[in-house]
């Protein structure tokens, strides 16, 4: 890695951390300079101001965000055919993932952005708004591809439905750092893991259900094992 693009990420590295501690507007130019080593000429050689660090900040974050999600779900269809059972190793596996943090999750700068939405540029608003967009297209492809086989046992709308994951996700980081718990993220994961489960598996399941699943996935069976 070619020395500049180290010192970019290292900015970015301090950036983040302090953003997620104190908010954008409480991070100053000044601070990263002194916690980075680096001139004020060698800060605006990378970011020409302030919107443009965010820019670069939220667009690294989306980006780990999403490759998080593909390796995870990704995995979890390698391993189970049935699109339900891998949604819900997904979810599993993700809980997983984010109880090794060893200090919780650090926290969302995209849910920091609409906080703070009035100190950003319309091009940073429109990232942050196609970043959330994005996750509901894709949870709301993995619950259409549940419905193909399984019938909700409540009327429920597929967008809100995708919705409700990055919810629980955002929502799950915001009690976690209120009540200082850290495994209160993950916790919250398992807990719409078992909620989608609820809504998509009858407590005995019909004949009719297991021979439609088998005769697509050849998994009859498969739902015990979650």
């Amino acid at each position: 890695m070619r020395k500049g693009q180290e010192t970019r990420n290292r900015i970015l590295d301090v950036a983040e951390a302090a953003v997620l501690q104190k908010g954008f507007g409480g991070t100053s130019i000044e601070e990263l300079i002194v916690e980075t080593g680096i001139t004020k000429s060698g800060f605006f050689y990378h970011f020409k101001d302030k919107n443009e660090l965010a820019k670069a900040l939220l667009n690294r974050y989306i980006e780990n965000d999403e490759r998080i999600y593909d390796e995870i779900f990704s995995r979890a269809r390698d391993l189970m055919d049935d699109p339900l059972q891998s949604f819900l190793l997904g979810l599993k596996l993700l809980s997983e993932l984010l109880a090794d943090l060893p200090n919780g999750h650090p926290g969302c700068l995209v849910a920091t952005v609409c906080y703070y939405e009035r100190l950003f540029d319309r091009e940073i608003q429109e990232t942050n708004r196609n970043a959330v967009l994005a996750w509901r297209r894709r949870f709301g492809r993995m619950f259409r591809e549940i419905m193909e086989v399984y019938t909700p046992r409540e009327p429920v709308d597929v967008d809100q439905l995708a919705d409700m994951v990055s919810s629980v996700l955002e929502g799950g980081i915001v009690l976690s750092k209120t009540l200082k718990e850290p495994n209160t993220l993950s916790e919250q994961v398992l807990m719409l893991r078992t909620f989608v489960k609820m809504l998509f598996l009858p407590a005995i399941e019909s004949p009719l259900v297991a021979v439609r699943r088998d005769r697509i996935y050849g998994t009859a069976g498969d739902s015990e094992q979650l």
